[in-house]
């Protein structure tokens, strides 16, 4: 099972600096990089303080030139918010700077507040069309010559240019549903699956989907990656209640996603305010115990026990998920340990 890192500059008020949670990321990136993690992962959203990150790629390049053996992950693009063509030529850009080491992750999107102002206002759940159209042509891109006239795409004879240094980079499909499995699969597309606050039975789960499309698949000859990507916070030892802060840091980190997917407010400045504690308080999965037992959060030896169960589910990929509102010292820390005393037991 490979380790990846999934990260973004994460801002709740402006008491640090954009110029410092980019130097902070970039800490943890390369840090990620010597402690043996297989790739780094930068996702998309848009006019969000609490993730901010408008484009992976201009990142990931930059990471590119500051790195030698991690691979670049832009995870996830969002699908209607691009098209095939332009996909193609910045992903196999990416992959030429870095020397062959870029990854394509694509989902269609979850936030009607970016939909309203990305989009014209299209429902948010009518993304999956973009994100099938795109999986399904980016391939034949890299390719080389390739015309397509799809419900959400059309477009004349076109290429990507340039080519990638791979021949084709690996593409990851956020998965939940049976459906976005079996299309993932059919495409020979790669699966990423969130959990969230659901616990390991979530996993297992998604797991028999993933395995329930592949048999529905004979065709396909090489057997698609399934990465689960998960909150996780390391403690020692010798702070066994230090599982609180991991846990009340997870807690406000989704009570902030609970006010963005809302779309009730009005943002001010790119920042919004968590949902109040009390609003949650009838939601026993948001509660700290709760979250301690579901998100990642642990000793190490904690971790390494229910990391085996990943690994034998047959999970490929379990990506440490760095966002949980914590400051800087706090994710370092918890990366540290992790790669001290969680990875040297599945090398």
């Amino acid at each position: 099972m490979r380790f990846s890192l999934f990260i973004h500059m994460e801002r709740y008020d402006d008491s640090v600096s954009e110029q410092q949670h980019w130097d902070n990321l970039v800490e943890l990136a390369l840090l990620a990089e010597a402690g043996g993690f297989s790739t780094v992962w930068i996702g998309e959203h848009h006019s969000m303080e609490y993730t901010a990150s408008p484009n992976p790629i201009p990142q990931l390049a930059y990471l590119a030139a500051r790195t030698s053996t991690i691979r670049l992950g832009a995870g996830t693009i969002i699908a209607p918010f691009w098209n095939p063509i332009r996909t193609a030529g910045e992903v196999a850009l990416l992959d030429v700077i870095s020397g062959g080491r870029a990854e394509l992750g694509v989902a269609r999107g979850a936030y009607q507040f970016e939909f309203d102002r990305l989009a014209g206002g299209m429902p948010a759940t009518d993304g999956g069309k973009a994100m099938n159209e795109i999986v399904a042509t980016v391939n034949h891109l890299w390719d080389g010559d390739f015309a397509f006239d799809g419900e959400v795409y059309s477009f004349p004879t076109s290429t990507s240019v340039p080519k990638p240094v791979q021949k084709n980079p690996p593409v990851w499909v956020a998965a939940r549903s049976p459906e976005s499995h079996d299309f993932a699969v059919a495409n020979g597309a790669n699966v990423m699956v969130t959990p969230l606050m659901k616990g390991d039975e979530e996993v297992e789960d998604l797991v028999n989907k993933y395995e329930t499309a592949i048999a529905n698949h004979p065709e396909v000859e090489k057997r698609p990656d399934i990465m689960v990507l998960r909150h996780t916070y390391v403690h020692p030892e010798d702070e066994p209640d230090a599982w609180r802060i991991g846990a009340a840091g997870v807690n406000r980190f989704y009570r902030t996603f609970g006010a963005w997917f809302g779309n009730k407010k009005t943002p001010v400045n790119g920042f919004l305010d968590p949902t109040p504690e009390e609003v949650f308080a009838d939601k026993p999965e948001f509660s700290l115990e709760s979250l301690h037992r579901t998100a990642m959060i642990g000793t190490p030896a904690e971790i390494v026990e229910r990391l085996r169960h990943y690994e034998a589910l047959g999970v490929t990929e379990y990506s440490f998920w760095s966002d949980n509102s914590l400051d800087h010292a706090e994710k370092k820390r918890s990366l540290e340990l992790f790669i001290e005393g969680v990875m040297p037991v599945f090398r």
